[in-house]
């Protein structure tokens, strides 16, 4: 079975930068599970810039609103009971050829967000949630998983954000308790909240 790290701290933390490094030294082919969307100039330039960044050996799959099901299937893929379907890195290689060995999802604060914008309930997201973690609690490859503390700053001033604030929370809660380890990232440090510090980014 695999082990699932739970990267989770502010804005511009360093969280994302130290999931990656993780998910480097776990494994040569790796697959970014990606639920950020391009819905303006901005966040294309952006989303550009992180897969510029994260250079060869990945892989990457955009899922904004079912994650779970990227991870089965790449679970599957890994236990080879399904035909891959990602091409290679460097854009050679036939469909197939290329078997991730370890999973960074990035993020799990814009999924939330994406699910509450496609007008999901708050039990309805937390359902959502639930089911990750149960695939998190069996899953066979090791898996970083990025998030939001959105309790860090003051109360938001609106509905909508208070809303946001107090899914995640409860989001993060319920993925934690699944994760081997859970690290709060602040200035590029982390500070272990669950488990041990990993040797690779020690």
């Amino acid at each position: 079975m695999g082990r699932a790290v739970l990267f989770v701290g502010g804005t511009r933390s360093g969280k994302s930068g130290m999931a990656q490094r993780w998910a480097e030294a776990q494994a040569p082919q790796r697959l970014y599970l990606a639920t950020g969307r391009a819905d303006d100039e901005e966040m294309a330039a952006r989303i550009a810039r992180h897969k510029a960044e994260r250079g060869s050996g990945w892989l990457c799959r955009e899922e904004p609103l079912d994650p779970a099901a990227v991870l089965a299937h790449a679970a599957s893929i890994h236990a080879g009971t399904q035909q891959g379907d990602y091409p290679a890195p460097s854009g050679g290689g036939s469909a197939g050829a290329v078997v991730p060995g370890v999973v960074l999802f990035d993020c799990v604060s814009l999924w939330v967000a994406n699910l509450m914008a496609a007008d999901m309930t708050e039990q309805a997201i937390l359902d959502r949630v639930n089911t990750l973690a149960a695939c998190i609690e069996a899953y066979p490859l090791p898996l970083a998983l990025v998030s939001v503390e959105a309790g860090l700053g003051m109360v938001a001033m609106s509905s909508l954000g208070r809303r946001f604030q107090d899914t995640l929370g409860l989001a993060n809660q319920a993925l934690a308790r699944v994760c081997d380890t859970v690290l709060f990232v602040s200035c590029g440090l982390p500070l272990v909240l669950k488990g041990q510090l990993p040797e690779e980014i020690c």
